[in-house]
């Protein structure tokens, strides 16, 4: 890894900081591939309207998540592709260490 400025590490620790909380993940993993209005969210997530739209503005001001108004309803996404990879490798490594020596993914299986 090449050396990096001291801001861009600080931001870093704040972006997973933010990801890191269990509620904004899933809130991130319910908006990861369409747009979707806070009601829909609240239920997926089985919390209130106020406390997703708490976390999104948490999520907003990281500048993960988007929003479209239309009417009544805001709409948020995930601000770039950026985001879903990060969540997916995430996932992806998270499913690698609990397979163990047993792994069959495609960095297991190129070392042999």
């Amino acid at each position: 890894m090449k050396q990096l400025a001291p801001e861009l590490i600080t931001r870093a620790a704040s972006f997973f900081r933010v990801v890191g909380n269990e509620t904004r993940m899933k809130i991130l993993c319910t908006i990861a591939h369409d747009e979707v209005c806070v009601d829909d969210i609240a239920e997926n997530v089985q919390m209130t309207k106020s406390a997703v739209s708490h976390q999104l503005k948490i999520l907003k001001d990281e500048g993960l998540v988007k929003s479209r108004r239309n009417g009544k309803n805001i709409y948020y996404s995930l601000d770039d592709q950026h985001v879903v990879d990060i969540i997916d490798i995430a996932f992806i490594h998270i499913e690698h260490k609990s397979h163990g020596a047993d792994c069959s993914c495609e960095n297991c299986t190129s070392k042999s």
